[in-house]
């Protein structure tokens, strides 16, 4: 393919991109939609015992009857979606990696006396183009804002599969202790890498399959309640191999003598003085929420180093100008300061909608993970503006726009001037949220190689 054939393509790719945006915004509207349709019925519905004058007219408190008591039990009805036992959400989900995800969520929620969410049970039927048909059940639990746990499964009919079990306490740093566990495993036929360095070119790109395995064990000392010295243990087994899709090659032909091919075992240990005076752990209006960190990572599961070391600085910053709208920055900056034959997965990278401590960070325009190098930096802006609030589904459910501005870049010398040459992203993001412990997203974010669309549960940062 000729330089003039590779730019048309990637033009076109931007196009097609920003438009299978569309179906996922159309998706969120309709579910917002859907959400005020229940609204307006159940406000109809607890009107109805009013005299019809006392509808018609705005008269004096003291003149009004009495409000109905409205029974929780609600007879079925197609027409409100409020007194449906299950909702059947649908799935639409377009990735330039991963293809297009057609499938169907029937979703339970349930909610304590107050309102809040308890309780989310969420199976799915899917499609995917390249890995055919397969399913999952996700089961989150939030017995209170100081404790959740989730359980979630899936396979599909070829090469995908996963499972995840996570448990978290002393979320709210009231007690001297808090505690996180996980365990996950992992096996995706999709995942793409484009070579080392920030100016690697999207023509590179090639495909494996990559398998984990990790299990990580947090403990945090809340020596008060702003400040926490926690330790963090994380082991981990990956094994890289060829992928095998139609129309990108295999990472084996393109990149074959990359370090990490294979199988790697990684012990890494952490040390973390964290800072922490955000109002809401989950929905943060004011406050900030800065980590100071250090590293060790070594082969075979044996602590020493002997992979790597490294250091960063992870700092999150929230302020409300208005009731309605709550700026969120966040800045993260990672150092490696020993190698030794590293693995390309085990280095710093940016590219996806996720910041993860130590890891990948935060760049909504491009893949996950999609420009790997030693060191790295990004920050991230949003203005969250509320839009809508109101009371349905046996919650209250709220609803933001979020405008976002992302930048990054990877680095190799620790000299080098962190904020020259980044890679920019423009994009906007839809939030549904039920306070004080569920956020759900539509992100899609427009950078150097097209258009993204990322979907998930709580905030990227």
């Amino acid at each position: 393919m000729t330089i003039p054939q590779r730019r048309a393509a990637r033009a076109r790719g931007a196009f097609i991109g920003a438009w299978l945006a569309w179906p996922a915004l159309r998706l969120t509207v309709a579910v917002l939609a859907l959400t005020v349709v229940a609204g307006a019925v159940r406000a109809a519905e607890a009107r109805a015992g009013e005299p019809p004058g006392q509808r018609a007219a705005h008269k004096p408190a003291a003149r009004r009857a009495p409000p109905r008591k409205v029974s929780r039990k609600q007879s079925f009805s197609w027409l409100n979606p409020t007194t449906w036992p299950v909702l059947p959400v649908p799935m639409i989900a377009v990735d330039p990696s991963n293809g297009a995800t057609l499938g169907i969520m029937p979703t339970m929620l349930q909610a304590d006396g107050s309102g809040r969410i308890v309780r989310i049970i969420a199976p799915d039927v899917v499609h995917n183009d390249y890995f055919g048909t397969g399913g999952d059940v996700r089961w989150l639990e939030y017995p209170s804002t100081d404790t959740r746990w989730s359980v979630n499964a899936g396979i599909m009919q070829r090469v995908d599969s996963d499972f995840a079990a996570m448990y978290r306490t002393g979320l709210l740093r009231t007690r001297r202790w808090s505690l996180a566990t996980a365990l996950r495993y992992t096996r995706n036929g999709a995942e793409r890498f484009f070579g080392i360095g920030n100016a690697t070119r999207y023509c590179a790109q090639s495909v494996y399959t990559g398998q984990r395995l990790v299990l990580r064990g947090t403990i945090g000392w809340n020596i008060t309640h702003t400040w926490q010295l926690a330790y963090t243990l994380l082991a981990r087994r990956v094994r890289v191999s060829g992928g095998h899709l139609p129309g990108v090659v295999s990472i084996t032909r393109r990149f074959p003598s990359v370090l990490g091919m294979g199988t790697t075992d990684e012990l890494l240990e952490r040390l973390a003085v964290v800072y922490d005076t955000r109002n809401s752990i989950t929905l943060p209006t004011s406050g900030a929420d800065v980590t100071v960190y250090y590293d060790a990572a070594s082969r075979d599961w044996t602590p020493g180093g002997s992979m790597f070391t490294a250091a960063g600085a992870d700092a999150r910053f929230y302020w409300s100008s208005t009731r309605r709208l709550t700026i969120a920055v966040h800045v993260d900056l990672r150092y490696m300061l020993s190698l030794h034959a590293v693995p390309f997965w085990a280095l710093s990278s940016i590219g996806g909608d996720r910041s993860i401590l130590g890891g990948r960070q935060t760049l909504r325009g491009f893949d996950n993970s999609r420009f790997y190098g030693r060191d790295s930096f990004v920050a991230n802006i949003e203005f969250r503006q509320q839009v809508l609030s109101l009371n349905t589904l046996g919650t209250h459910v709220e609803l933001q726009i979020a405008p976002f501005y992302d930048v990054g870049r990877v680095f190799e010398h620790s000299a080098t001037f962190p904020i020259d040459k980044l890679h920019n992203v423009l994009g906007v993001g839809f939030r549904g949220i039920a306070p004080p412990s569920i956020v759900g997203y539509v992100d899609i974010g427009y950078g150097g190689e097209g258009a993204q669309v990322y979907t998930g549960i709580d905030y990227p940062f």
